[in-house]
């Protein structure tokens, strides 16, 4: 049985964002195993961001000279070898805090070479008409793995140990690298330019279309609002809600509301998709908001139900409105530049969480916050292009640098 690229890539991507759920269990097991504590975890979280920070832009430029299949490849295999490392420093019990912090440096920094390759690699992989459904499957496929993930890997670590969760994280890269390798699609690619010349003709990319540029804005300050509000949640179910066992029934329902946006993403097609996407993602205050009033239980799962449906359908929605409206032979510099807002914009609403709830109150930053959200998304209909973008009628032709054959035989 031949498989498509896209079913190649589905599969190779859910075992890694499975794996990734290993490492995130393990790492903080090991560390606290180890003497290390909230400080040392906090640094080697630092280092992963600084280097996210550094490097995502440069991603983008090198997703856009090369095949982006090339560039995920060479990721997965920086990625394999720090997550042996790791591997290998836990089993040997030979903790070492600066060299763990760069080992999470390295990968990281492969990670933000690979984001903007697979978000160029993607519109190549299906015929136009069926974007929508594949980026609803890869939503749907990576929102079950964030739930997936970490559940296996609690167990794994539980009984054989941080060491053991690390190298299955090691071997799912090794899997993504594979499916990588097995891709038959080709890109088209032109002459390079300097650098920075070419970072910037992906921001003038985004500044012809005012969709684009202020969605860039909006989710910028979205994403500080949603970081203050991320860390505040935990306390209240923690403190408020019922404990640890309140924050897992609350993860699993966010992960509940994201497969449900992804499935209705698969079905529901309007033509006005983005316009679609920005009205479901002010469904969000409702899940911060359900923190302040009622603040109970069921409440919160049902606003993280809700609001994380929405959520993910408007990822969808803007994901495939970028590859319908972006070339793609500038598709990698303008994915770095919109994953750069959000892990510009995160880390800022994690690090005021703490002073905002200090000098005001929770309820009362929550609630500042979930309107933030509402009027980060609301204001996006004033943008000519947010309330106008459709998605126009779409060929058989396969998408460019694509053998004509493939067309055939690829689906979503």
């Amino acid at each position: 049985m031949r498989f498509s690229d896209f079913q190649l890539l589905a599969a190779g991507q859910t075992l890694s964002w499975v794996g990734n759920g290993f490492q995130t269990v393990a790492l903080a097991v090991a560390v606290v195993l180890a003497g290390g504590g909230p400080g040392d975890l906090g640094l080697v979280m630092a280092s992963s961001i600084v280097a996210r920070l550094a490097c995502t832009l440069f991603g983008g430029v090198w997703a856009d000279r090369l095949q982006p299949q090339h560039v995920m490849v060479g990721s997965d295999l920086v990625r394999l070898l720090a997550a042996g490392g790791m591997a290998l420093m836990f089993f040997s019990d030979s903790y070492h805090l600066v060299l763990l912090c760069a080992l999470a440096a390295i990968s990281t920094g492969a990670a933000s070479f690979f984001d903007p390759a697979f978000s160029s690699l993607r519109p190549l992989l299906v015929p136009p008409e069926k974007r929508q459904s594949a980026n609803a499957t890869l939503s749907m496929l990576q929102t079950g793995s964030q739930i997936a993930g970490p559940a296996l890997g609690g167990v794994t670590v539980a009984a054989f140990g941080a060491s053991a969760g690390f190298t299955v994280n090691a071997s799912s890269f090794l899997a993504s690298m594979v499916a990588a390798l097995l891709l038959r699609v080709r890109a088209q690619r032109g002459e390079r330019s300097p650098m920075l010349a070419e970072l910037a003709a992906g921001w003038r990319e985004i500044a012809k279309r005012d969709w684009l540029m202020f969605g860039l804005f909006g989710a910028t300050v979205y994403h500080i609002a949603n970081g203050v509000i991320l860390v505040l949640v935990q306390v209240v179910a923690i403190e408020r809600l019922g404990g640890p066992s309140a924050a897992g029934f609350i993860a699993a329902a966010e992960g509940l509301g994201g497969v449900i946006g992804a499935a209705i993403a698969l079905r529901f097609k309007p033509r006005r998709l983005l316009r679609a996407g920005w009205l479901t993602l002010l469904l969000m205050p409702l899940w911060a908001l359900a923190y302040v009033w009622p603040a109970e239980l069921i409440a919160v799962i049902a606003g993280a139900i809700i609001g994380y449906a929405g959520l993910i359908f408007f990822d969808v929605a803007w994901e495939t409105a970028i590859q319908d409206n972006v070339p793609q032979r500038m598709l990698g510099r303008v994915s770095s530049w919109d994953y750069l807002t959000s892990f510009l914009a995160m880390p800022v609403g994690n690090v005021l969480a703490g002073p905002l709830s200090a000098a005001y109150g929770t309820s009362k930053v929550l609630t500042t916050c979930a309107a933030i959200l509402f009027l980060s998304a609301a204001a996006q209909f004033l943008v000519p292009g947010t309330r106008t973008l459709t998605r126009g009628p779409h060929t058989d032709a396969p998408a460019p640098g694509r053998p004509p054959e493939l067309a055939e035989s690829t689906g979503a």
